[in-house]
């Protein structure tokens, strides 16, 4: 049975799970932990429980009588939340349906409430067979952005719209991306090569900047603007006069862009950095402060750079 009272208390046809489980157990979501314990009763976290029920249970039966219970806020299933990602799989990608997605407050400088996080969205929508994701850095680039993936129909594209400052560059940006996975380099350099994703391509300028100011290396910037797949011929193009490529990314790290960079150069001499944030749940959480945590200040950046290639 569950920590919540009312529940045991629901009628003698859901206690019957000796020999016809509707469920096995009441499960915490957030497991208690003496460590965090009073910051998870303080965002009610504590109230969340997953109940697993017998799979020829009548649903909306179960959905009416919990929803009677008096500590029951709110009942959701599982598959609601597997929907989401079944629509942009099966209903979109599969059938190529060439629909536009614009992916709002995807960054780990917007909401900071632990059940409104917004940077698990490149994983999530990256790595989806046929999906076009795009990482503008300016508005420029973002409405140009916008008006191909409406006119093409090849594809089906999300774009990740800038959420932190959103500058003009002042300069004319391309307005055909239908040559997929072509990045650009906006700054051509030696020994250490930048690829500054999307809102992090700022975070980039300035890492670029302090480290031909601290270590007299003029490194390449690149702008990959397609978070969804990798420049292979860019990519071994660097290989001559570059001995690290490091990754920013404004998001999570596992599963992100940062990884399949690494992955294509596993089996070289090639050395990569990839800078995200770690995989965890944070609440409430100081902006500058988290940055400094996960190593993403431009200091500490060129200070990783230094400490791998000297």
């Amino acid at each position: 049975w569950t920590a919540i009272h009312s529940l045991n208390e629901l009628p003698e046809r859901y206690r019957r799970y000796e020999k016809e489980p509707w469920y096995s157990r009441g499960i915490r979501i957030f497991p208690i932990d003496n460590r965090t314990e009073e910051r998870t009763r303080k965002a009610g976290l504590n109230l969340w429980y997953v109940i697993h029920f017998d799979e020829d249970t009548n649903l909306e039966q179960v959905a009416k009588d919990l929803s009677q219970v008096a500590d029951v806020a709110k009942v959701q299933f599982s598959h609601i939340i597997q929907r989401s990602y079944d629509q942009l799989s099966q209903d979109l990608c599969i059938n190529n349906n060439p629909a536009v997605l614009l992916v709002f407050w995807g960054t780990l400088s917007g909401m900071n409430d632990v059940t409104h996080l917004c940077f698990f969205d490149i994983p999530l929508i990256s790595n989806i067979p046929n999906m076009v994701y795009l990482a503008p850095t300016c508005k420029e680039e973002y409405l140009a952005m916008l008006e191909w993936s409406i006119r093409q129909n090849e594809h089906p594209v999300a774009i990740r719209v800038p959420a932190t400052d959103v500058i003009t560059c002042g300069e004319p940006v391309e307005t055909d991306y239908s040559v997929l996975n072509r990045y650009k380099v906006t700054h051509r350099g030696s020994k250490v090569a930048i690829l500054a994703l999307g809102s992090f391509y700022g975070l980039g300028q300035s890492v670029a900047s302090l480290l031909k100011e601290k270590a007299n290396i003029d490194a390449t910037l690149i702008n990959p603007r397609y978070i969804t797949g990798v420049d292979n011929e860019l990519m071994d193009e660097l290989k001559a006069d570059h001995e690290l490529v490091i990754t920013l990314e404004d998001g999570v790290l596992d599963g992100g862009f940062g990884e399949k960079i690494a992955r294509y150069y596993g089996a070289t001499n090639m050395k990569v950095l990839n800078f995200g944030a770690k995989k965890e749940f944070v609440d409430r959480y100081d902006i500058q402060e988290f940055l400094r945590a996960n190593h993403l200040t431009d200091e500490q950046i060129v200070e990783d750079i230094t400490a791998v290639i000297g």
